[in-house]
């Protein structure tokens, strides 16, 4: 699903019963809107014509705002949460996706993770992506190591949500004390070419170069020269400045 076809669901939402949810909370999320937000948001996520974001459109508002709708509606079921995945409104998409999160406080339900993956198309954005995955994917991998192969699945994707989705999951299982998927995956999207990729790897491989320092240290001195100078700069940025240095001048 493209996003023109996302705008056309939502250019049906206030004009039927099945929509009514999603009047409700674009109504919320209006409430909470900023003009200045609305003309700013657009550029700073990229869009233009030809840009990575290209076509999505903004209310104005800001994330702790919509959390606040979010947790006024945690008990939606999850084809309201649909209806909101088809709105045009970037927010309510968001929104969305948090009220999936908040779903998941307890433990992450295989039917969730099933219903996050087959609405991937409504995630087409970096926020999107990186204030859920981590959650959702990467808290029900961390209890269910066996379906792990489903972070390299969508590595292989087509898409470039759907891979920024497999690396930055593994936040979660970091924070377990767990690298391996982590520094296998960057190895595997290194030679990825587009900038938000770069800085998703790097971001990882830089957390868990915090828990492990020597293991980073170790994956570098192999592949620092091989690494977009992007991703090198993101793994390496809280390292004593002569180390920084010295990997540095490796590139």
């Amino acid at each position: 699903m493209t996003l023109g076809d996302m705008g056309t669901i939502a250019a049906n939402d206030f004009s039927s019963n099945s929509g009514k949810f999603v009047e409700i909370v674009t109504a919320e999320l209006e409430a909470l809107h900023s003009e200045e937000k609305r003309m700013v948001l657009p550029r700073f996520f990229k869009c233009g014509a030809g840009e990575y974001g290209e076509g999505d459109r903004f209310l104005g508002v800001v994330v702790p705002d919509v959390r606040e709708v979010a947790k006024k509606n945690t008990f939606a079921s999850l084809a309201e949460i649909e209806e909101l995945l088809g709105s045009l409104w970037h927010e309510v998409r968001l929104c969305a996706l948090l009220i999936l999160v908040l779903q998941c406080r307890k433990s992450v339900p295989k039917e969730i993770v099933d219903f996050y993956l087959a609405h991937t198309a409504g995630i087409n954005n970096w926020d999107l992506v990186d204030l859920t995955a981590p959650t959702i994917i990467g808290g029900y991998l961390a209890k269910h190591p066996e379906e792990r192969g489903l972070l390299y699945s969508l590595a292989d994707s087509r898409s470039l949500w759907e891979q920024r989705i497999a690396i930055v999951s593994t936040l979660t299982l970091i924070r377990n004390g767990e690298f391996d998927n982590t520094y296998a995956l960057a190895v595997k999207l290194m030679g990825h070419k587009h900038d938000l990729m770069h800085k998703a790897v790097g971001w990882m491989l830089r957390e868990a170069g915090k828990r492990d320092s020597h293991r980073l240290e170790a994956f570098l001195d192999e592949y620092a020269t091989s690494m977009p100078r992007t991703m090198l700069r993101y793994s390496i940025e809280k390292f004593p400045e002569p180390l920084r240095r010295h990997y540095l001048t490796m590139k």
